[in-house]
């Protein structure tokens, strides 16, 4: 069994129309479509160890060659399913905590046999109305015929619940345009795997896992603290900055109280030598006298964990105070 590996995947708004055109673009592969490339990989082993005879052949030696790469590629898909997604986020976003509208995200799978086009960028958007979670995935070629929001076997026996493909055109950075099957799934939540089936030409179902997670250039994310349910109680995020001279900064992870979904943040610094900072316009004096510079720093409800936060600090390391500009990174820490 060929060793899996994850590729993230393009996915884009899902038109009600039968033909989607237009998405991020990326360096131009070979505009060869998974199975094509597997189609000729397969052909050109068999014709190395092909007899006389069906040499003499040459169309039936290329339909059987066509036949077998079919086959083998739904079944290493198959074998890859068999793996789950890793590196999932320590809290899962529930459709209800995201405002109607189309957010930017990546899709990722468990096979290299599924996939979206690489002319996409592994970018594409989401769609969010009344507390429900679709996206669009342009796929690689027309290998997929049908999706399933669920398991091989529920597939089997809820035809009315198959995904049928819309035809989508994708174009790469040179120009060059391919159509390719596109589908409209559901997702129950966000940065947390759930299943997936598809059938192919071969006309048997399989087993899948999927991930899909907003992307760090979501247009309106709107990822404050409570839609990320962070529940009331003190939570660690990670925290990098930006500015400085870098002999100084704020220690890692930081602490972050939710109290009725509003955030504080307590920043202490490597050094004792910061008296006041300054967010939002608000002055926030030292609260840690003779000890390392800590700061208590209410941030309400608004608070957006995945934005920058711009900050002032005010050192007294240097002949004269001195204020000085940072920016500051957070991330939940795992």
């Amino acid at each position: 069994m060929r060793r899996n590996y994850f590729i993230p995947a393009v996915l884009l708004v899902a038109a009600m129309s039968m033909s989607i055109s237009g998405c991020a673009q990326s360096a131009a592969p070979e505009k060869n479509s998974a199975s094509d490339v597997t189609a000729s990989e397969t052909a050109e082993t068999s014709a190395s160890s092909e007899t006389a005879e069906a040499a003499a052949s040459s169309e039936n030696a290329e339909a059987a060659a066509s036949s077998k790469a079919s086959e083998a590629e739904e079944t290493l898909a198959a074998e890859e399913g068999a793996e789950v997604l890793d590196g999932l986020n320590k809290d899962a976003i529930e459709p209800s905590l995201l405002d109607d509208g189309q957010y930017t995200a990546y899709f990722e799978t468990d096979s290299s046999m599924f996939y979206v086009s690489e002319a996409c960028d592994g970018k594409g958007m989401l769609a969010v109305k009344n507390g429900e979670m679709t996206i669009h995935v342009s796929l690689s070629g027309h290998g997929i015929l049908n999706l399933y929001a669920g398991t091989a076997d529920e597939a089997k026996a809820d035809e009315a619940g198959w995904l049928n493909p819309t035809e989508d055109e994708v174009t790469f950075s040179d120009g060059m345009t391919e159509k390719v099957n596109g589908f409209d799934i559901p997702v129950p939540v966000l940065d947390e795997e759930f299943d997936v089936a598809l059938i192919g030409k071969k006309g048997k179902w399989y087993d899948h896992k999927v991930k899909v997670s907003l992307a760090e250039d979501s247009n309106d994310t709107n990822l404050t603290a409570a839609k990320i349910d962070l529940r009331d109680g003190v939570h660690e995020v990670e925290v990098s900055m930006e500015g400085g001279t870098g002999r100084a900064s704020i220690l890692s992870p930081a602490e972050l109280d939710v109290e009725d979904g509003k955030s504080t943040l307590v920043l202490t610094w490597s050094s004792e030598n910061y008296d006041y900072m300054i967010v939002d316009g608000e002055k926030y004096l030292n609260e840690n006298e003779g000890g390392n510079s800590t700061f208590v720093i209410p941030l309400g409800e608004d608070f957006d964990i995945s934005a920058p936060l711009v900050v002032i600090g005010d050192t007294t390391a240097m002949s004269e105070p001195h204020e000085v500009e940072y920016t500051l990174h957070f991330k939940l820490a795992d």
